[in-house]
């Protein structure tokens, strides 16, 4: 039999976030972002479910085309615009919307051959200070945009660097709004943790009280995980997991005190103590650095592991569940089949990392299935 690890995605959770999102913004249109592969869920498996947002956002012009291939005719943004003059000739033939946050994508575009006028993203640089046009530059890229027979209609967008936290957003949408005023074009503000913590919240010093956009880009919360953890959980936002990391038991010790555990023999027993060992490592994509005690479900019952994570196993701690033996469920983050849940968020933060990298780190050689 093959080695007992498996990733399962959960269509029904997928469809149930990207409803949370319309709930929370119910007068924006939702785009779906499926970039690095869906946050690793890969998005062939997911885009059945997904195929009720009203577009999609990535980066790469591959999953773009994949998007195509799956017969998706609606709207797909290119994140990070186009990376070379060439690209363009795709977005033309694809039908692709794409981001421009820089000079040289204007300077790509004067210079393309089409029929077919594009639909492009301005991007605002609102205090992020990654990609877009600062405040100063911004309407002499859209004076340039708009006098370009290649472009046909300009939207507008920026992304927020403190919606998860106390500074907020209000100071980027007063930059914004001031940026874009009196210039036609639908809009797009949202990432998840504004979605859900301002987009029906009222704003100090936004100047029609309110977030109101025609888009939102629902990213992390769509896969299940609450993007300001730990101030709120997953289910403190109605969020359902979409991902379980599933594996089994294929050993078990019994440990004296001072036996240890692991390379380093980082761990050493106080007492008599069981021990599982899993089959999950690094080199499935579970993170090494994860310390002893690192939450962890046995048989649907929370436990902790226990040393060092290696590349092929790790060990855990089976005092909460004396009669797991070889062959019991372990989930590494997800759901058990008792229905019991290990939030992805816990198990990231006490990685010291965040549930985007564990999504995004599933290794190649772990199967995956798709089950409701």
């Amino acid at each position: 039999m093959p080695r007992p690890i498996l990733a399962t995605v959960h269509p029904e959770a997928l469809r149930h976030n990207l409803q949370r999102a319309r709930d929370c913004a119910p007068d924006s249109q939702v785009m779906a972002v499926v970039k690095a592969n869906a946050y690793g869920h890969g998005i062939e498996r997911c885009f059945d479910a997904l195929r009720a947002a009203d577009g999609f956002a990535l980066l790469d012009l591959d999953e773009a085309q994949r998007l195509r291939a799956l017969d998706w005719r609606g709207p797909i943004l290119l994140l990070e615009g186009v990376f070379e003059p060439r690209d363009l000739e795709l977005c033309s033939r694809l039908h692709l919307w794409h981001a421009v946050h820089c000079t040289e994508q204007i300077d790509w575009l004067a210079a393309h051959k089409t029929q077919v006028p594009h639909r492009v993203f301005l991007k605002l640089n609102s205090g992020m200070n990654r990609l877009g046009f600062t405040p100063a530059a911004f309407r002499s890229a859209w004076a340039r945009l708009n006098a370009l027979p290649q472009v046909d209609e300009i939207s507008f967008m920026t992304h927020f660097s403190d919606a998860d936290g106390p500074r907020g957003i209000a100071h980027q949408v007063a930059v914004f709004e001031a940026a874009t005023a009196d210039l036609p074009g639908e809009r797009s503000l949202a990432n998840s943790a504004a979605i859900l913590r301002h987009a029906t919240s009222p704003l100090r010093g936004s100047g029609n009280g309110h977030l109101a956009a025609d888009w939102v880009r629902e990213g992390i919360s769509l896969y299940g995980s609450a993007p300001d953890y730990p101030q709120h959980s997953a289910a403190d936002w109605g969020l359902l997991p979409t991902m379980t990391l599933s594996s089994r038991l294929i050993g078990v010790q019994q440990l004296r005190a001072g036996d240890t555990v692991g390379y380093g023999s980082t761990f050493t027993a106080e007492g008599d103590l069981r021990v599982g060992v899993v089959a999950c490592g690094y080199a499935d994509g579970y993170p090494r650095v994860a310390p002893t005690g690192t939450p962890i479900l046995v048989a649907g019952q929370r436990t902790r592991t226990l040393g060092r994570v290696s590349m092929d196993m790790l060990a855990v701690d089976l005092t909460p569940v004396p009669e797991a033996g070889i062959g019991a469920e372990v989930v590494l983050w997800g759901r058990s089949a008792t229905g019991a849940v290990l939030p992805i968020d816990e198990v990231a933060r006490a990685a010291g990392t965040l549930s985007y990298e564990l999504m995004c780190a599933v290794a190649p050689r772990v199967p995956f299935a798709a089950v409701a």
